[in-house]
């Protein structure tokens, strides 16, 4: 096994057999966390490539390129892992997570306002702890707007200030 270079994108290996970097997710258990933990399938990543950059940072890429690839970004950052737990992306959480059947909570008008301006709020919750893809109804459709991080009855908005609105 080979050490990551955190100074270039390089391509996530399909299978764990395959892959030849330490500590770096193939790209069958990025896929299969996907579909564990929120239910979104496989074949809604089905055409991205999986790039590492950085220590951890995972890219979604719609094309082929050669690896490893001297870039500032590629496609959209998706996740981080390398870490105890691994956390999506609010991009991809709004990218993706339309698809998503688990771990979806879908918050009112003032949570979800609240949630949009970087605020943890208490909230009630039967699923599980951890990260979860906060949602609210939009025009009478579900929309997802953000990660949130549910620990003890409480919902911690994860939405990067550079995105936080007041509505």
């Amino acid at each position: 096994m080979r050490e990551n270079d955190s100074s270039r994108f390089e391509r996530v290996a399909p299978t764990e057999g395959e892959n030849d970097v330490e500590g770096r997710p193939s790209r069958e258990a990025i896929v299969e966390w996907w579909d564990e933990r929120f239910g979104i399938p496989s074949e809604t990543l089905a055409e991205f490539t999986f790039w590492e950059k950085g220590a951890g940072k995972i890219w979604a890429f719609h094309d082929e390129v050669p690896s490893p690839v001297r870039a500032e970004s590629l496609g959209l950052a998706v996740m981080r892992v390398r870490q105890e737990h691994w956390k999506p992306t609010t991009d991809a959480v709004q990218r993706f997570g339309g698809d998503a059947t688990r771990n979806v909570i879908e918050l009112d008008e003032g949570e979800a306002r609240a949630f949009l301006e970087g605020e943890d709020r208490e909230v009630a919750w039967g699923g599980d702890w951890g990260y979860l893809i906060a949602a609210h109804d939009i025009a009478g459709v579900t929309e997802p707007i953000g990660v949130g991080l549910y620990l003890h009855g409480e919902l911690r908005s994860r939405m990067p200030k550079g995105k936080q609105r007041t509505l």
